[in-house]
């Protein structure tokens, strides 16, 4: 074993070893070797690799090497613990290793384990039983043959999205496998969108995998089919592998690397490192051999694991969405939660049909809506029938689960099937006196132990309250748009709330998928009260007379989701300038109220931008004829900075009057909430790093 190798894995001493169990399989065919692999911890901890990890493996393959060249195995299989084949790296050991030289012996470390699969004189097998990310997709990718089981999830290389490359081969292989194309959605667009994954029926059906069994005999259909490609009375065809020397797939390959970075430029701006990288590697393969293509991998990785944008992604990903997503600050024992058989909603708009969705879907118990007239219920009702008959024509979901979702919801314009819901949330009009008289209807027919939650984004929780006979069971709980996507609910207690009643909506939240942040009823929680002090700046320049397009991307070095005009005109005109005035009411001329956006508004005027037919953006004649402007423009640099410092004083302001409980509640809600690009890791170590906490606030957010 090379010196560099073992001197790495001594240096992470206290690494969960995922070891390397090999068993000797009777098969048909002869002997087989079976590496399964396991941490021998507790079996829902995922499987990963580090330097140990990958040393142990080496080892195990080197000697099973000696195996095969001694003909006592006729073949090597690759399997994982219940539900995992493997997670990927080790993310936690990667992102401590401190120079390029262990850097780089960690590249080479896993290709040289990668090697002994690919070279090993016998047929070599992976049995993906479970998730398969990263490293563990390429540890697949390196076998000759694969197969799936159909309960499989969470297949991904998801290195773009994390900072990286899929760097031990699997960018090589993999569109020479399924095609450039294919390829192009699993190593790009997949990790750009949410970091979305894919099951094992879809990985056949990809080319992935060659066979795909159910879990219940699994192992047992693996290893009788390994033995007859072995014996040869199974051929596998592989109807899309390619061959990038061929013209016509040369071309298709071009076009796929056309389209990804297009794809890119639209997601970050261009603002991110790893994707970039990830294309020019995948590029630069189509001509390069597997060795050629190893040693730009190692080069490419070792620079990206240097970064900081590779540990901001880190810490983004594990400290916040890992661990204190899981772990909220703040949370009480969710021994005291209370069951939740039945769920009222208030309203029968779209914010609400998206709420009855979720709730049927994720808790499966009753869900009832009510609105003024039967016809807006009726058409509640209907979008919820058929946004379920969207996922079954998806086949996201069984004939059996849509019928049962769909039957979970119903309407009425009687509030009497509410008297025995345990947990009724309103989403009706972001109006005070609205919220708080559907509160008072609603409290005269619901148990007094049904919980009451609001869905405001803005406005008191304490004053909706206010009034009600038992307004210790009033709670906020505030979803983002769209409901089914976005993973963020801002959790929001008054001083009365009971803690059976914020325990219930903690445990409620985790069952509906959603992660779950505690937040001081305060006006706009986290993620609006930021978001509308960003887009305030920008308004505020845009008003003064800075012109439109130096306004709206004086923001693109962050690689935001998307410019404040077009987030705009995505949340509406109208909602947002409501918004702005309740938080200038609230905190003064730090949130600026644009009279031209109130001047779009009474036109009728849904946003700033048009585009014409060559894609281009412009401001219609008409548009500009509304608006009126001041005589100070800024540069984009000086925008960028003034946006930079607000943030600063906010997010100053919020954790001094104790909206959340640290800087990393901001963190997490600003990423799951907003959009915060990974890589720029939280929002308050980015306003660390530019300087503007020390020079708004004195000091910086973190402890660093």
């Amino acid at each position: 074993m090379d010196s560099r190798f073992t001197d790495l894995a001594a240096a992470f001493p206290d690494e969960v070893v995922t070891h390397s169990h090999v068993t000797l399989v009777p098969s048909a065919a002869g002997t087989l070797a079976l590496i399964t692999l396991d941490n021998d911890t507790d079996p829902r901890r995922p499987t990963t690799l580090g330097p140990n990890t990958l040393v142990e493996l080496t080892e195990a393959l080197e000697a099973i090497r000696t195996r095969a060249d001694a003909g006592e195995i006729v073949g090597l299989a690759i399997t994982g613990k219940p539900y995992f084949l493997v997670a990927g790296a080790d993310l936690s050991a990667v992102n401590d290793i401190a120079s390029a030289d262990d850097a780089r012996a960690m590249a080479q470390l896993g290709h040289h384990a990668y090697q002994l699969i690919h070279d090993m004189p016998v047929p070599t097998f992976a049995f993906i039983n479970g998730v398969a990310m990263g490293g563990g997709l390429e540890i697949a990718l390196a076998c000759d043959y694969r197969t799936v089981s159909t309960g499989a999830q969470g297949i991904s290389l998801p290195e773009a999205f994390i900072g990286l490359i899929p760097g031990w081969s699997g960018i090589y292989i993999l569109p020479r496998l399924i095609g450039p194309e294919a390829a192009l959605e699993i190593v790009i667009k997949n990790p750009l969108s949410n970091n979305r994954t894919i099951n094992g029926t879809q990985a056949a059906k990809l080319g992935i995998a060659d066979a795909i069994f159910e879990p219940a005999d699994f192992l047992v259909e693996s290893v009788r089919w390994a033995a007859s490609v072995i014996e040869g009375s199974t051929t596998v065809s592989r109807p899309s592998a390619v061959d990038p020397s061929d013209p016509e797939v040369s071309a298709r390959w071009d076009a796929a690397m056309a389209e990804g970075r297009a794809f890119v430029e639209a997601k970050t701006g261009s603002a991110a490192p790893a994707p970039i990288a990830v294309l020019d590697v995948f590029e630069a393969g189509k001509t390069m051999t597997r060795e050629e293509s190893r040693e730009l991998e190692v080069e490419t990785l070792t620079r990206l694991m240097q970064t900081p944008e590779f540990r901001s992604t880190v810490y983004a990903f594990l400290d916040l969405v890992q661990k204190r997503g899981k772990r909220p600050a703040g949370a009480p024992d969710k021994k005291l939660a209370r069951p939740v058989t039945k769920v009222g909603i208030i309203g029968a708009g779209l914010m609400a049909s998206q709420l009855a969705l979720v709730f049927a879907r994720n808790l499966k118990v009753p869900v009832v809506m009510t609105d003024i007239d039967q016809a807006r219920v009726d058409k509640g009702v209907a979008y919820v029938h058929g946004e379920v008959d969207k996922l079954l024509a998806k086949k996201r979901v069984s004939p059996d689960a849509a019928n049962r979702a769909k039957a979970l919801v119903t309407g009425t314009v009687d509030k009497a099937p509410f008297a025995d819901a345990d947990f009724v949330i309103e989403a009706v009009f972001e109006e005070m006196s609205v919220k708080k008289q559907v509160f008072a209807e609603i409290e005269n027919v619901i148990s007094e132990e049904c919980i009451l939650a609001t869905n405001t984004s803005s406005l008191s929780v304490t004053e909706m309250a206010s009034g009600l006979k038992h307004p210790e069971r009033v709670i906020g709980f505030h979803f983002f748009n769209p409901v089914a996507v976005m993973p963020l609910l801002e959790i929001a207690r008054t001083e009365s709330t009971r803690e059976d009643v914020l325990a219930t909506a903690f445990v409620t939240a985790k069952d509906l998928k959603k992660t779950a942040v505690l937040v001081k009823d305060s006006a706009a929680f986290v993620v609006n009260r930021i978001l509308l002090r960003l887009m305030g700046e920008i308004a505020r320049a845009f008003d003064n007379g800075t012109d439109a397009a130096t306004a709206d991307r004086a923001l693109a070095p962050l690689g935001l989701p998307m410019t404040p005009f077009t987030l705009l005109k995505m949340v509406g005109i109208p909602v947002a300038h409501h918004v702005s005035e309740s938080l200038n009411t609230a905190f003064g001329d730090r949130f600026w109220v644009s009279a031209n956006q109130q001047r779009l508004i009474d036109a009728g005027v849904k946003g700033i931008w048009e585009t014409d037919e060559d894609g281009k953006q412009y401001i219609p004649e008409s548009t500009l004829e509304l608006l009126e402007f001041g005589d100070s423009p800024v540069t984009s640099d000086e925008l960028l900075r003034t946006v930079q410092d607000a943030l600063a004083e906010e997010i100053g302001l919020m954790l001094d009057e104790g909206v959340v409980a640290g800087p990393e509640d901001i963190d997490l809600c600003m990423i799951l909430g907003a959009g915060w690009p990974f890589h720029l890791g939280g929002i308050t170590p980015y306003l660390d790093r530019v300087g503007a906490s020390e020079r708004v606030n004195g000091k910086r957010f973190g402890a660093a």
